[in-house]
């Protein structure tokens, strides 16, 4: 199994052990069961896999996973579908406005490579249904996660997208941290605050003034 997730079951668990694992499939299969669910069952805690708890320099957190398929693979955002979600033209769209960096690539892997945690507050959703999975129980290992790092990890970046994503910034007590909030990059709400609030320049400045590596966005 890999390490990173053996890592997160000690500092989650018991949330995630196989028992409480196989229980939020069970009530999965019966939210809707003639529909398909994103991502695919042993893609859904991918993020946990990509970056160990101690590693964690920037969390980025979503709402719940792209709800068509093809899209969704496990980490926030990311996609390896060729047609990017408008959500993420968005996110590409102020990183060019932001640092000047052209993206064409919708596969972040190689963000939660350099460690950013991109966690959806939901891990799963049925097929063109948003927010059919929240009563699963994945937000009380969003709220964990947050709270482990707010205690545990040193100068993290937490970056809280959408209402969603900003329910958990009472919990980021830590003044060491920093928080950045904007609203969705959902096309219905990117032109509300999300276009030119320069998230990429702020979290790789206070990183540098951190002594830690900057991002390669």
């Amino acid at each position: 199994m890999n390490n990173n997730f053996i890592s997160w079951q000690q500092v989650l668990m018991p949330l995630l052990n196989q028992e409480q694992i196989q229980q939020r499939q069970a009530l999965v299969d019966l939210i809707n069961p003639t529909l398909e669910c994103y991502p695919p069952q042993e893609l859904i805690y991918y993020a946990f896999k990509t970056v160990s708890p101690l590693q964690v320099k920037v969390v980025i957190l979503g709402q719940d996973p792209y709800h068509q398929p093809h899209q969704a693979h496990g980490l926030a955002f990311s996609t390896l579908d060729d047609r990017l979600p408008k959500s993420l033209i968005n996110i590409f769209k102020e990183l060019k406005n932001d640092l000047n960096i052209k993206r064409t690539n919708g596969n972040l892997t190689d963000w939660a490579n350099q460690g950013v945690l991109l966690l959806n507050t939901i891990l799963t959703v049925s097929r063109g249904l948003p927010l059919s999975h929240q009563t699963v129980g994945y937000e009380e290992i969003t709220l964990k996660v947050i709270k482990y790092l707010n205690d545990n990890v040193k100068n993290v970046v937490y970056v809280l997208w959408g209402n969603f994503a900003k329910k958990y910034q009472p919990y980021i007590t830590n003044p060491n941290h920093l928080v950045l909030c904007s609203v969705h990059p959902s096309p219905l709400s990117a032109n509300k605050g999300f276009f030119n609030s320069k998230p990429f320049s702020k979290i790789n400045q206070y990183l540098t003034n951190n002594n830690l590596v900057p991002i390669k966005w």
